[in-house]
């Protein structure tokens, strides 16, 4: 019988045993979306079909749609923001300004659009409240 030349039991000091690893690590269940949002919250399964229309219910309304919401003025700066890029790159590009006649421009026009902005939300919003309460006014 021959006897290892390294002296050692294991025929391969050093490297990787012959025989393939049995152990594997539990994989958890992954729980992610393409957007990569996580969803944390546990649910409990749901014991009947009634039961399980009830939740779906419920868990369809917890946000309100935007148009229910009022206006801020962070909605309003990020659609100035977009705008005024809008048009800053459409002065470069269709009107052929250099971007030092344009930026200025385009500066005025974000300090123009962000409260218009704001305060038309607020008019069409106030409008839809007033709406809102009257259909609410004649079911009730």
């Amino acid at each position: 019988m021959a006897t290892p030349r390294h002296g050692g039991s294991c025929p391969r000091p050093g490297k990787f045993p012959l025989v393939a690893q049995t152990k594997k690590k539990r994989s958890r269940k992954k729980r992610g979306t393409q957007a990569g949002n996580v969803d944390t919250r546990r649910k409990a399964r749901p014991k009947n079909r009634a039961e399980a229309r009830s939740q779906a219910k419920s868990g369809s309304r917890t946000r309100t749609p935007k148009v229910d919401r009022p206006p801020t003025w962070r909605s309003a700066a990020m659609r100035g923001v977009v705008a005024s890029l809008v048009f800053v790159g459409l002065l470069i590009l269709l009107f052929g300004r250099s971007l030092s006649e344009a930026l200025p421009i385009g500066l005025f026009m974000l300090v123009f659009y962000i409260p218009a902005g704001y305060y038309m939300d607020s008019v069409l919003w106030r409008r839809r409240e007033r709406a809102r309460i009257r259909a609410r006014g004649k079911q009730g």
